[in-house]
């Protein structure tokens, strides 16, 4: 894993050095581009706690659901909710919840909209690949303004295993006809970035929540703290590798 502390922008895209740049940039959704994690933990909280589960065992499991697909939460939370909760409605109240938080506003992270509108007008190639339902996703992005930047959205009902697994990684540069091993991923959990390191992706962890005390996983992967930090970080590491 590097801690790289470069605060350089993304590399400006020339005929000289183009063919040494990544062939793709493949981005998360929920905690990379959209700040969409907290709306749906404060709505998690807000489902779950007037139904007698303490928030101090609630937030902490949240934390647990960071980047799964919506097959494993539900299996998850089956696990964890009181007997006398029937996870299918528990799941039906959040989602409104969350749609309701989501209509109201829909917070873009810090830079990603300049980042995605930079990289679009070089001509990048880019996707989202997300473990959120391909339908919301779409939606989601639409809303945020940030849909039109990128070629397609993959979601995790659209792929042929979810994330830790490198398949979503591995489907989105087959759908765009490039090489995983000359592209940029980026992500901000762990099962991401295993999926997207696994997939030979020039990967980039910007960790958002997770559980306190809980350290990044050493996967090679390099990490940083801004999106604009993450890309000039892969793409350097795209052009040192082509050297």
């Amino acid at each position: 894993m590097r801690r790289w502390r470069n605060t350089a922008s993304p590399v400006r895209i020339t005929s000289e050095i183009c063919a040494m740049l990544p062939e793709a940039y493949l981005f998360d959704m929920d905690g990379l581009l959209l700040d969409s994690e907290r709306l749906a933990m404060s709505s998690f909280l807000d489902t779950v706690a007037p139904k007698g589960v303490a928030l101090s065992k609630a937030e902490p499991f949240f934390l647990t659901l960071v980047g799964t697909s919506a097959a494993t939460t539900n299996a998850m939370l089956l696990e964890f909710l009181p007997k006398a909760l029937k996870p299918a409605d528990v799941i039906e109240e959040w989602r409104a919840n969350f749609d309701a938080a989501v209509s109201a506003d829909l917070p873009v992270k810090e830079g990603a909209a300049e980042v995605l509108a930079d990289l679009a007008g070089q001509g990048a190639r880019m996707a989202v690949v997300t473990s959120t339902l391909g339908d919301r996703a779409r939606h989601h992005l639409e809303v945020a303004g940030l849909l039109g930047h990128v070629e397609f959205v993959l979601g995790g009902d659209e792929v042929r295993a979810t994330k830790p697994d490198p398949a979503p990684y591995l489907q989105a540069a087959e759908r765009l006809g490039v090489n995983p091993n000359r592209s940029a991923a980026f992500e901000d959990s762990d099962r991401g970035i295993a999926a997207a390191v696994a997939a030979g992706c020039h990967a980039v962890q910007i960790p958002d929540l997770r559980p306190v005390d809980q350290p990044l996983p050493d996967l090679g992967q390099m990490v940083a703290h801004s999106l604009a930090e993450a890309v000039s970080m892969a793409q350097h590491s795209v052009a040192n590798k082509g050297r």
